[in-house]
């Protein structure tokens, strides 16, 4: 199967695969990613086998069920490194995070407490049932201190629709990150279409893995060299290789 893959990323125009991932849950016993430290280096394998020379993982970060900090997460990734190394396993790692958007990621924006990656992105997320209060004046505030806002996953959230919506979203200055399985329809078919319709509009900035275990890997590996790239790519300036 690895073979297939790279051989199909290899015979296809090369702008329309990236080499870095900017979204996953590969630190282990962190959130609901990776559950240790041998289920995370084997998807990383799986990863750098498909391609990908930089990996930039995401842990979440929500106050009652994921109360992960910039010290908790350094430490991961110092672990994650070591074991990588002692594998012999030759990809660059590096950490954010996963923000969600509440009155306490604003807080921690005012205390310019952030994990960002590359330049000064903050990758943040939604309920995905219903609008967010504190979303506007947490990207006013990221702005005001120099941070450009991610959203991630756009096309997986119930109360965006139309292309109307996510123009809005747009002209607030948010950046949007969309999941590669979303495209293949792992999703279902709703977030599907939005991803599609995202693509297909030119409003997608980023794309990501959002890998949390193996079913996800398997989606991915298919998701990676099917037609439905060519839209991503053909319509979009797509900067994960730009970190």
């Amino acid at each position: 199967m690895f073979n297939f893959i790279k051989e199909k990323i290899l015979k296809n125009d090369s702008k329309l695969f990236t080499r870095t991932d900017i979204h996953s849950h590969l630190m282990p016993e962190l959130d609901d990613g990776c559950e240790s430290m041998e289920k995370s280096i084997q998807l990383i394998q799986q990863m750098q086998t498909i391609g990908y020379k930089k990996l930039i993982v995401t842990p979440h970060i929500m106050t009652d069920k994921y109360p992960n900090s910039i010290k908790i997460i350094k430490q991961a990734l110092f672990e994650l490194r070591g074991y990588l190394k002692v594998k012999n396993i030759n990809i660059e790692i590096e950490a954010a995070a996963e923000y969600f958007c509440d009155q306490s990621f604003i807080k921690l924006i005012k205390r310019n407490e952030l994990l960002s990656f590359g330049n000064k992105y903050v990758l943040f997320e939604l309920p995905y049932t219903r609008e967010s209060r504190y979303m506007e004046e947490a990207v006013k505030e990221l702005l005001n201190r120099g941070y450009q806002p991610v959203l991630a996953h756009p096309e997986r959230y119930r109360f965006l629709n139309t292309v109307l919506d996510y123009r809005d979203l747009k002209k607030l200055g948010i950046l949007f990150q969309v999941n590669i399985n979303a495209i293949a329809g792992y999703y279902g078919k709703e977030a599907q279409k939005k991803s599609l319709m995202l693509s297909s509009k030119g409003m997608v900035d980023f794309i990501g893995s959002d890998i949390h275990h193996q079913k996800h890997m398997d989606v991915f590996k298919k998701a990676v060299v099917s037609n439905y790239m060519e839209i991503l790519f053909r319509n979009n300036k797509i900067l994960n290789d730009t970190i």
